[in-house]
């Protein structure tokens, strides 16, 4: 199974990661590489996606990047496009863009909430319409979408638009695997929980008073397992649903979360 993924081409967009360290899309991206496939990052941040080439490329896997602003459809067509040129085929699309601005319904602003939409749901609509087409005239394909456990439960910080684009996220998931299941098409939702990550830092510490530690004894008392999740948590299940062993599994929604919301 180590190399399960060979021969195919995966788009994986948030590639990069926002800070130090290793954030879900970049997790994702080195493990799809690691199981074999050739792997393009999308990121708005080029260097971030190129920070993640290197450390493929020091493994010895296949990867190559795009910058895009994925919530344009002008930007969705380019990454399809550049995939199709550099690899001549899209098999798997791991949909990991997104943004996370904390606050009630009085703290968050119209240019928030559409922000959040736009980033966060639009862009998977979007890349969806570029894609699946490709998916579907190869006959075979998988979309992976990162939702979040927020979609399904209220957190102890507060985030009205993203929990309600994550909503939207499942939503999409569950309309589109049975729009596509009979076309070859498999296409599912991570809803990751609490995960230690470079997005969670940047996102959320302002909620915490700034203070990175504090947020981080905060959340991982909350975890049933008394640790917050990390990134290759996220992307070992990428793989899996990614791969031949998940083929009869479409439309789920898997919760990755150390059992925090069996406690919600």
């Amino acid at each position: 199974m180590e190399r399960e993924l060979e021969g195919r081409v995966a788009v994986v967009t948030g590639a990069g990661s926002v800070g130090e360290g290793v954030g879900n899309g970049k997790a994702a991206a080195i493990l799809f590489a690691r199981a074999g496939a050739k792997v393009l990052a999308v990121d708005l941040n080029l260097e971030a996606a190129r920070e993640t080439e290197r450390l493929i490329a020091g493994e010895g896997g296949t990867c190559a990047v795009h910058q895009a602003d994925v919530s344009s459809a002008a930007g969705c067509q380019g990454v399809a496009q550049a995939c199709l040129d550099r690899f001549g085929r899209i098999d798997i699309l791991h949909n990991n863009v997104g943004i996370e601005l904390a606050g009630g319904l009085a703290e968050t602003s119209e240019a928030a909430w559409d922000r959040t939409m736009a980033v966060n749901l639009k862009s998977m609509f979007l890349l969806c319409k570029a894609i699946l087409p490709i998916m579907e005239a190869q006959g075979s394909g998988v979309v992976i979408n990162v939702s979040s456990i927020n979609s399904i439960r209220v957190l102890p910080a507060l985030s009205v638009a993203y929990a309600a684009s994550k909503a939207g996220v499942n939503a999409l998931t569950r309309e589109l695997a049975i729009e596509y299941a009979a076309r070859g098409i498999r296409i599912n939702a991570i809803l990751p929980g609490m995960m230690n990550t470079p997005f969670v830092r940047a996102a959320l510490t302002q909620a915490y008073g700034g203070d990175i530690g504090e947020m981080t004894r905060f959340r991982d008392a909350r975890c049933p397992t008394g640790k917050q999740g990390e990134s290759w948590d996220v992307g070992h299940l990428a793989v899996f649903l990614a791969s031949d062993r998940a083929k009869y599994i479409t439309g789920a929604e898997v919760v990755v979360d150390g059992g925090q919301t069996l406690r919600m």
